[in-house]
Order: C-alpha cells, then structure tokens, then sequence
C-alpha cells in the first residue's frame, strides 16, 4: 500500500493501534465474565475463615458469614480440611483464600490456578 502523506501514515498508525487496544479490552473483559462465574455456598455453621494464602496456618484476613454467596477466582491444592486438600481464592472485596471443604460450588467446579 502507498500513503501519499505523513499525515495518512501517522492516521493509519493510529487506527490500527486503536483497533488492537479494543481487541484487547474485549478479550479481557471476555475471560473476566468466566472468571466471575464460578460462585460458592458457605457452609461452615460458624462462618468461613478466610486466609492470605491456602494453608489452615497463614494469617486471618476475614471471615464470610455462613449461608453467603461468594465469587471464586480459581482453585488450588492446599492443607487439607477434613480430607480435602482443595482451596478456592475469592475475589469478594478482598482476595483472600477459603477452604472448599466449606464451600458447595453453585454451578460449575472452579478452574485450576
């Protein structure tokens, strides 16, 4: 192709570089939409501790009532709770870690870390 001007090369440049920036932005909020799918039950009567990394050792972070809904980023192997080994990081205002053993999953299992 043969541009005539500078001006036409530097709007070309900046047409395409804005059509790859949409690209982009789609295909992020694409894998966010997914990402934000994956929700859990609390059952644990006593609520669930949740913690800043998936072991039953690493520090409290907060607490998610029992009953309450939460959004689930990915799952993880971890200490085991009550012989499940498996964690879920939730993205409920703080990403903070809790034991699946707590959690029944509404809709489908989590994806891998």
């Amino acid at each position: 192709m043969f541009l005539r001007s500078p001006l036409a090369a530097l709007g070309l440049c900046v047409a395409t570089g804005a059509v790859a920036v949409l690209a982009t932005a789609q295909t992020a909020a694409a894998a966010d939409s997914v990402h934000n799918e994956y929700k859990g039950r609390v059952t644990a009567k006593s609520g669930l501790i949740l913690r800043d990394r998936p072991t039953r050792s690493s520090r409290i972070v907060g607490k998610a009532p029992y009953g309450s809904i939460v959004h689930i980023f990915c799952k993880t192997g971890g200490d085991r709770v009550n012989g499940n080994d498996r964690w879920y990081l939730l993205t409920d205002g703080t990403w903070a870690w809790g034991s699946a053993f707590y959690i029944d999953n509404i809709g489908p299992a989590p994806r891998w870390c």
